[in-house]
């Protein structure tokens, strides 16, 4: 990634706080087996300051949209307090394979799956509590004939792949989810999960700051082809 094009993923920005648009297939930083990730690209970020914006939250590899940056070590802080009091608000884009119905919550606890499986993950009891409000948004049906649906989470915990595996347990995996779902869509893996909104109250004085990432050509078509409608983002 270019610097021009890490720039031109910028939604958000002020004296504390970054907000770009991440790329779905890119790590937000580096894993134990190396590679290239979104953090080694942070130093065109900089407007200046004499360090790199650093990562106040994270998103899956494959999971695109709204990713929140602190530029400094006050900013993180502030952020990092905010995000574990749940604070911020976050809204996710998904397709699921299934017909859901038109609202709920899921509280399902989740725990690892097992020590071998890394961050993968699985509902069980014994785990830590973790709920997730959902609003179908639309249906359709895909290529295949099968139902589809598109669906605004809202995670009220911040569990690791808490989206994917509360939507697979409640049967409608995310379309193109390798883990948890079929994992493939027109013979391609293509995760169609994308955090759309986040809201950030940041400022005592001021209202929360919201910003919203456009879906990604990847969720986009497969809107389309399911004859789902998404209003556009409207820059102000």
């Amino acid at each position: 990634m270019t610097p021009d094009e890490i720039l031109g993923r910028l939604l958000y920005r002020d004296a504390l706080m970054l907000v770009i648009d991440k790329p779905a297939g890119i790590a937000v930083h580096q894993g134990p087996k190396g590679g290239d990730n979104l953090e080694a690209h942070f130093d065109a970020l900089r407007f200046g300051l004499p360090r790199t914006p650093a990562l106040a939250h994270r998103l899956d590899r494959d999971t695109s949209g709204c990713l929140v940056l602190g530029r400094h070590r006050k900013a993180l802080e502030t952020l990092g307090k905010l995000f574990k009091r749940g604070e911020i608000s976050k809204t996710y884009c998904a397709i699921v394979e299934g017909d859901p119905p038109d609202e709920g919550l899921i509280d399902l606890p989740l725990g690892r799956l097992d020590a071998k499986r890394g961050w993968w993950m699985k509902v069980d009891p014994l785990g830590s509590p973790s709920q997730t409000r959902w609003q179908t948004m639309g249906r359709g049906v895909g290529e295949d004939g099968k139902k589809r649906a598109w669906l605004a989470l809202e995670p009220l915990t911040g569990r690791t792949h808490q989206l994917r595996v509360h939507c697979a347990a409640m049967g409608w995996p995310i379309l193109g989810d390798p883990i948890y779902g079929a994992g493939e869509v027109n013979g391609a893996i293509t995760l169609q999960l994308h955090a759309r909104k986040i809201i950030v109250p940041l400022y005592k004085n001021k209202p929360p700051i919201e910003v919203v990432a456009p879906p990604p050509p990847h969720i986009a078509s497969m809107l389309e082809k399911c004859c789902f409608k998404i209003e556009p983002v409207v820059t102000p």
